[in-house]
C-alpha cells in the first residue's frame, strides 16, 4: 500500500473513530486500534497512533456534551486513571514483541468492558448495590486504565461501562468518560513519545478524522435514546475485537 493510500485510509479511520467516540463516550480506541491494524499497522503502532489523537478529540467530545460531566466523579477518576495509565502502558510495551498476544489482551478487554456496559440486564442485584462513592470510582478507574494501557488506550472505552455499572445515566457516563479520557491519555501520549512509539504525520492525519467525527457523534449523541447507545456500542466493540484476533490468527 502506497503511503498517500494509508494516509487517505487513516483519515478516514479517524471519522469513523472519532464519531463513534463521540456517540458512545469511549476515547475511540475499541474503533481505532482494529481498523488501523487491518490496514497494516503493527499493534504497537496503532496503540500509539490511537493515544495521540485521543486527547483533542475526547474534549471535543466533552465540551459538546459539558452540562452532563460529573465534575465531582470525574476528579477522582482522573487521579486513579492516571496511574492506571502509567502501569497499563508499561506492560503494552514488554508484550509488543508478540502480536497474537496483544491482539488476545485487546479482545479479553473489549469483553469486558461489554460486560461492565450491560452489567445491569446481566446481573441486576449486583449492579442495584452498586453506588458511585468516591473510593470506588477511584479503584474501578484505576482498574479500567491499567486495562485500558494494556491495549494502548485511555480506558475510556471502559468508563462509560464502569459509570453505567454503578447506576450512573449513560449520557452523564458518557460526557464523564470523555473529559477523563482527555486528561488521562496525556500519560500514555508522554511515554508513547519517551520511546519513540509515535508516527506523529499518521497520527495527525488520523486526528484530524477523529476531530470531525468526535464534534458529529457527540452532535448525534445527546438527542440518541439510551437504549440505541448501549446495543450499539457492544456490538461495535465485540465485532472489531474479534475482527483483530482473526487478523493475528490466520495473517
Amino acid at each position: 500500500m502506497d503511503f498517500v493510500t494509508l494516509l487517505s485510509l487513516s483519515g478516514i479511520i479517524g471519522l469513523i473513530s472519532g464519531f463513534g467516540s463521540g456517540l458512545f463516550g469511549i476515547g475511540g480506541g475499541s474503533i481505532r486500534i482494529p481498523l488501523l491494524n487491518l490496514i497494516g499497522f503493527a499493534m504497537i503502532s496503532a496503540y500509539g497512533i490511537n493515544l495521540f489523537t485521543i486527547p483533542v478529540s475526547c474534549s471535543i467530545g466533552a465540551y459538546t456534551q459539558k452540562k452532563n460531566i460529573d465534575r465531582h466523579l470525574g476528579s477522582y477518576m482522573i487521579v486513579g486513571g492516571a496511574i492506571g495509565t502509567l502501569l497499563g502502558t508499561v506492560v503494552a510495551f514488554s508484550l509488543s514483541t508478540s502480536a497474537l498476544m496483544m491482539a488476545i489482551l485487546f479482545v479479553i478487554i473489549s469483553v469486558i468492558s461489554v460486560v461492565g456496559m450491560n452489567l445491569s440486564h446481566l446481573a441486576p442485584k449486583v449492579s442495584q448495590k452498586l453506588t458511585p462513592s468516591a473510593p470506588a470510582i477511584a479503584a474501578g478507574t484505576f482498574v479500567a486504565n491499567t486495562l485500558g494501557g494494556m491495549r494502548g488506550g485511555s480506558g475510556g472505552s471502559l468508563f462509560a461501562p464502569l459509570l453505567r455499572s454503578f447506576n450512573v445515566s449513560i449520557h452523564r457516563a458518557i460526557a464523564t468518560s470523555l473529559f477523563v479520557a482527555a486528561i488521562t491519555s496525556l500519560v500514555g501520549v508522554i511515554l508513547y513519545w519517551s520511546q519513540g512509539q509515535l508516527m506523529l504525520i499518521e497520527g495527525l492525519t488520523v486526528l484530524v478524522g477523529a476531530i470531525i467525527g468526535t464534534r458529529m457523534g457527540s452532535l448525534v449523541s445527546i438527542d440518541t435514546k439510551p437504549r440505541w447507545l448501549e446495543s450499539g456500542l457492544s456490538i461495535v466493540i465485540i465485532a472489531l475485537a474479534a475482527a483483530t484476533l482473526f487478523k493475528a490468527v490466520f495473517t
